[in-house]
């Protein structure tokens, strides 16, 4: 299996997701507030749940990268999960994120997707990664804008819209692997 590097921001973790997120990660997929924009919209049993976290394990085995556990510094607490997809069927490179209920508002979000989207620039290389936002979604239509994507199309994705927000490597990035 493909060791899942680890990431620090100022407050958060990026790590693998573990056994011990499991209960606290099956709470959040239970939220219809968590789920209601991502997929069809409708939570998951704890069944689903564990199906969904070795997904995202396996993505890490398939693909060399996947998403990250999210944990506070401070008190080693789950708080969310945040990284970069791209199961079969997708139409780019994704970067993703869902934060739990009680620490949403707090700038996580943005934390990590930033911490993310640099790892997508400069390990993997990707020259465009996006994030499909429904149109509901106002808050990761926000954040999806604040780190410089740009909204350039809308498709119809597992089963309703979605807005495709596509990011560029910063330009001094860019220019060094076009070497």
């Amino acid at each position: 299996m493909t060791d899942i590097p680890q990431l620090r921001t100022a407050r958060l973790r990026l790590t693998a997701l573990r056994e011990d997120h499991f209960d606290a990660y099956a709470q959040m997929l239970a939220d219809q507030a968590s789920t209601r924009h991502v997929g069809d919209g409708k939570p998951l049993d704890r069944l689903n749940a564990w199906r969904s976290m070795a997904m995202l394990l396996g993505h890490w085995a398939l693909r060399g990268y996947g998403m990250w556990a999210l944990e506070r510094i401070a008190d080693d607490r789950f708080i969310g999960r945040v990284g970069l997809l791209k199961p079969e069927g997708w139409p780019d490179l994704e970067l993703g994120w869902m934060i739990t209920p009680d620490a949403r508002g707090q700038g996580y979000a943005t934390e990590a997707a930033g911490a993310a989207l640099d790892y997508a620039w400069r390990v993997l290389r990707a020259p465009r990664v996006v994030s499909l936002v429904r149109p509901a979604d106002a808050a990761s239509e926000k954040l999806a804008t604040h780190l410089g994507g740009e909204r350039v199309d809308t498709l119809d994705f597992c089963g309703g819209p979605a807005h495709v927000f596509a990011y560029h490597p910063p330009l001094a990035l860019a220019l060094a692997s076009s070497r």
